[in-house]
């Protein structure tokens, strides 16, 4: 009978014995919750008890902070003219820096002079603290879009660029080898075997460039513009107000949470081929 039980327990389905995965969701999904309420909780009762809110501030002062600027607008006007302004120096500098990215770094992954010739002035370049060129990106293109694009498109580039060169010298060698057999032109080769093989890379690296055009976008303005989220941190600053610090960047978080959810949404259209 010892030997009857064992065998039916073995034979059960597995799904009865597997957690359901709608069930473990929510269960992640609570915990996350619980670890956000702890926080904040800790962080009123520290802020109202033992630490100075005009430094630290405090939830609920950020939570009034986001409801004035959000209702009754900021004082350089609508906050949702900040957001847009912001927003569209991020798109713009993550497209071009994307693009550019991807395109260079594909070449020279493909080519060894070009990469051998080119390889310490990209270095060089990389090297250069982004702070110092948003300063002279201020005094080449002014104070108005193009400095704060052009400091998101640095930002961008060199991520999505070494991303993509060292994904284009992945491609296995014996792919490599047989497509060439096979009498692959150039065209055929980057089309069929090189892009499909560097994918992976690329979305890997363009996850964390939308945030990084964010920031290139956010440093620009605050080096100096007359709107958008960083100048609205700089003008925090200035008058000592670590609200509306926090404020900005609760919203900016926000933003890079819904560029994320939309390039995992891209990423799983573009990568269906590959078995999961």
């Amino acid at each position: 009978m010892a030997d009857v039980g064992i065998a039916m327990v073995d034979n059960r389905p597995a799904e009865i014995t597997l957690q359901p995965l709608k069930e473990r969701r929510w269960r992640v999904y609570a915990g996350r919750l619980v670890l956000v309420a702890l926080w904040l909780g800790s962080w009123e009762v520290a802020g109202t008890y033992w630490i100075d809110p005009f430094f630290y501030s405090k939830p609920s002062l950020i939570w009034q902070k986001l409801v004035d600027w959000f209702t009754e607008g900021t004082s350089y006007g609508s906050i949702w003219l900040q957001i847009s302004y912001t927003l569209q120096e991020a798109v713009y500098g993550f497209a071009l820096g994307a693009i550019v990215g991807v395109v260079l770094g594909v070449v020279l992954g493909r080519s060894r002079f070009l990469s051998d010739v080119l390889a310490p002035f990209i270095k060089a370049a990389n090297a250069i603290p982004r702070i110092v060129l948003a300063s002279l990106f201020v005094i080449w293109f002014g104070f108005g879009m193009s400095s704060k694009v052009a400091t998101a498109f640095v930002l961008v580039f060199f991520g999505v660029f070494f991303n993509a060169f060292q994904g284009a010298r992945e491609v296995p060698k014996v792919i490599d080898d047989n497509s060439r057999i096979l009498g692959a032109s150039r065209l055929q080769m980057m089309r069929t075997v090189v892009l499909p093989s560097a994918t992976s890379w690329i979305l890997a690296s363009l996850h964390t460039a939308f945030g990084f055009a964010l920031i290139g976008a956010i440093v620009g303005e605050y080096t100096g513009a007359d709107k958008g989220l960083g100048m609205l941190i700089a003008h925090s600053q200035g008058t000592f107000d670590s609200a509306g610090i926090y404020a900005a960047m609760i919203i900016m978080t926000a933003l890079a949470l819904l560029a994320e959810a939309v390039l995992t949404l891209v990423e799983r259209r573009l990568t269906r081929w590959q078995p999961r």
